[in-house]
């Protein structure tokens, strides 16, 4: 493989330069001073990067393409390219890549539960690099962000999901349509015999691909021959299952029900607590945007709902969220950055609500009222780190919270 330049001291990139031994060339914008890692890599601050000096480049996906690394770059390709390239890679696994705005991770986990016996691996944006995955493997289950298909210009996938887009990472591509061609970018490149399943209502490119477009759990069930009856799951997590097992159908010819039913869904993604009077929380701090935070909505919808939102909205359009809100028999409890805002909306709306400010502020104001029928949910359509560490502390938070009650 050829030695590239590395930008952004990352996970993805230190995989890339495990695979040399070390030795690697880094900028990355965290050093003010250039020093030698302990695997005799060495990284340099961003601003010293001479595009003149380099013929080839791989960034960290999480660059934008405003950077001046990325702008200044004259060869530069992503971890995708060189690891599914035959330019750079003479072993490349039947690579599936899972994208989407909501459930990525959970489809990818999914489908790799179901395909595992077949030597399945998971990687990408799940949080393994590919630089780590093994290349004997005969199937890599790719998590693949918005980010990472900007950047990937020369690969492309066997299969591609895609999952419902709804507006993210507006600021990082500048606008809801870049975003949505990025999503769509994939078809493009992919051949005759090979198979992507996209919600229907997006303009698809043109592409040779087998094209199937869903709009719902019952299409992929029916078009995939799926007995939606047999599959123990609800709400968002069904049409997670159904894509996984419309992929093992399409491969294989084979819907496992048994196996899928046997796949335990992460925390903090509708997870049910009860409280020490039997009330049910839910935490679904993973519900960083608003299409997930609606999906949680109408899950439990057929219950009153107390409802926790806020945090950082990354700019998003806040207004279908209070649109579906306003049909739903539900009080808000709003906290972090945008609590304001969200209780400037629920006004308009005409939705009952309250400022809270905090985490816990929230659950004390619903422990006070809370019925046995009632539902607590933490969904916040929002990230958390004005106030927490990840979205993984904030819902470690939220049941300690809760269970302290």
């Amino acid at each position: 493989m050829n030695r590239p330049i590395l930008f952004g001291y990352g996970i993805t990139t230190k995989a890339i330069a495990f695979n040399f031994g070390g030795g690697c060339q880094f900028f990355d914008d965290k050093t003010d001073k250039r020093y030698i890692d302990r695997d005799n890599n060495i990284i340099s601050p961003s601003s010293e990067f001479n595009p003149n000096s380099s013929n080839l480049e791989i960034t960290t996906p999480s660059l934008p393409p405003s950077h001046p690394l990325i702008s200044s770059a004259k060869n530069l390709i992503s971890e995708y390219d060189y690891f599914l390239s035959p330019k750079f890679s003479d072993k490349i696994p039947f690579n599936i890549w899972i994208s989407g705005t909501n459930g990525k991770t959970t489809t990818t986990q999914m489908l790799t539960h179901l395909l595992s016996n077949r030597g399945a691996l998971s990687g990408g944006n799940i949080g393994t690099p590919l630089g780590s995955l093994d290349k004997n493997a005969p199937i890599w289950i790719l998590e693949t962000s918005s980010f990472t298909l900007h950047h990937t210009n020369m690969v492309y996938p066997n299969i591609y999901l895609l999952l419902p887009i709804t507006p993210d990472h507006i600021d990082w591509h500048t606008s809801q349509d870049e975003y949505i061609k990025s999503k769509l970018k994939p078809l493009e490149g992919m051949r005759e015999g090979e198979m992507a399943l996209i919600p229907k209502g997006l303009q698809i490119p043109q592409t040779d691909a087998f094209v199937v477009e869903y709009d719902s759990s019952k299409s992929i069930a029916e078009f995939f021959d799926i007995d939606i009856s047999k599959v123990n799951f609800k709400g968002a997590f069904l049409e997670d299952a159904l894509l996984s097992l419309a992929i093992t159908k399409a491969l294989f010819n084979e819907i496992d029900y048994n196996l899928i039913n046997s796949f335990k869904v992460d925390n903090h993604r509708q997870e049910e607590i009860l409280d020490n009077q039997n009330r049910l929380w839910v935490d679904d701090s993973k519900a960083t945007n608003v299409d997930a935070s609606i999906k949680a909505i109408e899950c439990f919808g057929d219950r009153y709902i107390h409802l926790i939102l806020g945090g950082i909205d990354k700019g998003a359009d806040l207004t279908p969220l209070f649109q579906t809100l306003s049909r739903y028999n539900l009080k808000i409890y709003t906290i972090g950055t945008n609590a304001q805002k969200l209780i400037e909306l629920a006004q308009k709306y005409k939705i009952d609500s309250i400022k809270c400010d905090t985490l816990k502020s929230a659950i004390s104001q619903i422990d006070k009222t809370l019925k046995i029928d009632e539902v607590a949910l933490l969904s916040p359509a929002s990230a958390s780190f004005d106030q927490f560490k990840s979205y993984q502390d904030r819902g470690d938070k939220f049941k300690e919270f809760v269970l302290d009650i």
